[in-house]
């Protein structure tokens, strides 16, 4: 037995330190150490294989309890009516300030604050748009069952329909993006002048100029993301991820909830 609880105690100390290192490959094979260290307390303790992997398989089944209790129940509107909205005080966003003048920095022209809200879900958006590269900027901030969290999205508009989007948005997506949605993911802790630099990039490694994106009345941007969000809710009810739910309203099916487990899964193997 004391050599069961020392071998547990070596490798869950050693999936610590792994963990400490400021490198991505050491701290996934830290999180592998603490699925080991699961599974070697479930066997040795009680000399079933099984139970080790029971015990092991527990932090990825983990996430089915907030997904059976909390997202199964939650709705979402069709229709994201976006109107204006008052923008949070320094205290619930202390960044806010910061960022619009970063971007305003860079030859952006502030537009409208936005927002929606449903039930314990708000969203809160900054508009900009710079006229001579036709590219529309967004702070956004997500206040969702109390986790509260910004990111910022710089997006182009072709005139083929397709969507150019750049953003730091910190976690996998839980909605299947539509079709013509296409988006470059960067680092969450990238500033926007490096986010900037990305979406350029990210257009010309696509050989998209200036003359194929569409000009836009800065006064019908929130009328465009309004549309581009029902949009995402009606490709997702049509791939089967989402179902209605009465009253202008959908929910997660069954499928839904499965791709919203994987989605963490894929959290958890880049955060780890």
């Amino acid at each position: 037995m004391v050599n069961h609880l020392l071998l547990i105690l070596g490798v869950a100390v050693l999936s610590i330190a792994l963990r400490s290192f400021h490198n991505a490959w050491m701290q996934k094979l830290g999180a592998l150490g603490v699925l080991a260290t699961s599974f070697l307390i479930g066997w040795l303790f009680t000399g079933y294989i099984a139970v080790g992997l029971l015990c092991a398989a527990s932090w990825l089944l983990l996430p089915w309890l907030e997904i059976l209790t909390r997202v199964r129940r939650l709705t979402l509107p069709v229709e994201k009516s976006l109107r204006p909205k008052r923008a949070p005080d320094s205290e619930a966003f202390p960044a806010l300030a910061d960022l619009t003048e970063e971007i305003e920095g860079e030859g952006f022209t502030q537009l409208d604050d936005m927002g929606w809200d449903w039930q314990d879900y708000a969203q809160f958006f900054r508009l900009f748009y710079k006229q001579s590269e036709r590219i529309q900027a967004a702070i956004c901030l997500i206040d969702q069952h109390d986790v509260i969290f910004y990111y910022l999205s710089l997006s182009s508009r072709g005139k083929d329909g397709r969507i150019w989007t750049t953003w730091n948005f910190p976690f996998s997506y839980s909605l299947k993006l539509v079709p013509q949605w296409r988006v470059n993911r960067v680092s969450s802790d990238h500033a926007f002048l490096e986010l900037y630099a990305q979406h350029i990039h990210f257009l010309r490694r696509n050989s998209i100029g200036p003359d194929d994106l569409e000009a836009i009345d800065p006064e019908q941007l929130p009328a465009g993301i309004q549309d581009d969000m029902r949009d995402q809710i009606q490709h997702n009810v049509a791939v089967g991820l989402l179902t209605p739910a009465g009253d202008g309203a959908v929910r997660y099916s069954w499928r839904g909830l499965l791709f919203v487990w994987v989605q963490f899964l894929r959290d958890l193997v880049r955060f780890s």
